[in-house]
């Protein structure tokens, strides 16, 4: 069964990167707006009995990149493909996993039933922000991360009174594979949001004062999370500047400012969506290595065991 990939319109620097490492091409495309702004999709090659790939993180606009990414799937299946796995670095709407207040939709549920009607086989996600999505989809979903890549790139700017710091509680988790790779103590800033723009912290736990803060989340959008979680921990002795890692790195809204105002001395993302030009210390890691391996372990049907996420 030969192999073939196409990109969206998200973040195709990605996709030639990932097409690159596999040794193919990637797949010829219509992506394109009719008047009154539907979206037009054609494949422009045969893939007839092919194991499609669709590169595609449902970054912002996300809804345009996740329609995108559906009608992509629906007419590489509609065109004969045996296969179609959709590579989504940046999952969209995970957050929107549970009703806070009781009349609000499960987005979650939403975006991944979308995905079977589209005919999508597989999907490959990296640091979803809810693990927990897997058992909302009823396709298979390989969760992998870019974790010990980040720690890659990150270990020769640390000294040794490092402390890994999780800016809320649901990211303890994720600290604590950081602080188990690093080699170093961990803390946990317990946060309450108090809208999507807005978060308050009401403790710090475990021992920041005299340490320098290695913060660690998932992603990093507002920036909110960041820039409160950076406050209290100066506040409670934590030795400046800071290092922020985060698999993405969105940097939506007010981010850059808030981000900009802060003594951080590096940011470290992956390029799992495209960053926008700042005058911010950002250094990007690819994972063009990381998603070209689980595609050739996935086409030829070998195991992930080794790339994907254990909790």
């Amino acid at each position: 069964m030969s192999l073939t990939i196409f990109s969206g319109n998200a973040n195709h620097a990605l996709a030639q990167a990932v097409a690159g490492h596999l040794g193919v091409a990637l797949g010829k495309r219509i992506l394109a707006r009719f008047p009154d702004s539907e979206l037009q999709v054609e494949i422009e090659q045969s893939v007839r009995g092919y194991d499609v790939y669709l590169i595609q993180p449902t970054s912002p606009p996300v809804d345009e990149h996740l329609m995108e990414l559906l009608f992509l799937a629906d007419a590489c299946h509609r065109a004969g493909a045996r296969r179609v796995t959709a590579i989504v670095p940046y999952f969209g709407y995970a957050r929107q996993d549970r009703r806070g207040k009781g009349r609000e939709p499960v987005a979650a549920r939403i975006a991944s039933d979308l995905f079977a009607a589209a005919h999508i086989a597989r999907a490959v996600a990296l640091d979803l922000h809810t693990p927990e999505l897997e058992g909302f989809m009823s396709i298979p979903l390989e969760h992998l991360t870019a974790v010990p890549i980040l720690v890659e790139a990150a270990a020769p700017l640390l000294g040794p009174d490092c402390v890994v710091v999780s800016p809320d509680l649901g990211g303890a988790k994720l600290a604590e594979r950081y602080a188990r790779a690093l080699g170093r103590p961990m803390a946990v800033v317990h946060k309450a949001r108090l809208s999507g723009h807005e978060v308050e912290v009401r403790g710090i736990v475990g021992e920041v004062a005299g340490r320098t803060p290695v913060i660690v989340d998932d992603m990093v959008s507002t920036a909110g999370t960041i820039a409160a979680a950076t406050a209290a921990l100066l506040e409670a002795g934590a030795a400046p500047p800071a290092i922020v890692l985060a698999t993405h790195g969105l940097l939506v809204g007010e981010a850059l400012q808030r981000m900009g105002g802060l003594p951080i001395k590096r940011l470290i993302f992956s390029d799992s969506v495209e960053q926008a030009v700042s005058g911010l210390p950002i250094q990007t890691v690819s994972v063009a290595p990381l998603l070209a391996e689980a595609i050739r372990r996935l086409h030829s049907e070998q195991s992930l065991a080794d790339l994907i996420v254990h909790q």
